[in-house]
């Protein structure tokens, strides 16, 4: 399985005023430092925990349906199902009708039968493109993983010349993992 981000968010989670009064700064000579901190944070916090935290679109490509019928998904909670294809063996594309697949948060549950399913090509035969995030507005993101990000932007603006040496310093501040230890993926 392969995944691809076809669209970020179209805002982040916290904004650049949010960010300058947790920071408690006042001028602008850093918003763009700071902004970028916010860039960064946020897909950290996506990297850690595996979720989008405001709607992004994302493709993933599979070769075919895996066996026991369920596409987990790399990147959730699952908003939306947009749009699947399943190429033939002369690469045409087949849109599949998506009122067929049952969807829960972080998978996509597939039927036995699949209308309009055609031979499909040997590689890269299904793609599957849809839109997960907490929802729309930063206000949709859970409160807590808005502290940590908030938490891990102050931490690398005071920071930001640290270098890890002997434990001397540290990438994610006291307190960040405890903050986004419930939405951590869990494999079995």
């Amino acid at each position: 399985m392969t995944s691809y981000l076809l669209a970020g968010p179209a805002e982040e989670p916290v904004s650049l005023a949010e960010a300058k009064g947790f920071l408690k700064v006042d001028d602008t000579a850093e918003d763009g430092l700071i902004t970028t901190l916010i860039g960064a944070a946020r897909l950290h916090v996506e990297g850690v925990t595996g979720r989008a935290l405001l709607a992004q679109s994302w493709r993933v490509v599979l070769d075919g349906w895996p066996e026991n019928r369920q596409v987990r998904l790399p990147v959730t909670p699952l908003m939306a199902v947009t749009e699947i294809n399943a190429y033939d063996e002369a690469g045409a594309a087949h849109e599949l009708p998506l009122d067929q697949f049952l969807r829960e948060p972080d998978r996509l549950l597939v039927p036995a039968k699949v209308a309009g399913m055609p031979v499909l090509r040997e590689r890269q035969g299904l793609e599957i493109d849809y839109v997960a995030g907490f929802g729309t507005e930063p206000a949709d993101v859970p409160a807590d993983i808005r502290q940590a990000l908030l938490l891990l932007v102050g931490h690398w603006h005071e920071h930001r010349d640290a270098v890890i040496v002997a434990g001397s310093g540290s990438v994610v501040p006291s307190g960040f993992d405890r903050m986004v230890a419930g939405y951590r993926r869990v494999r079995l």
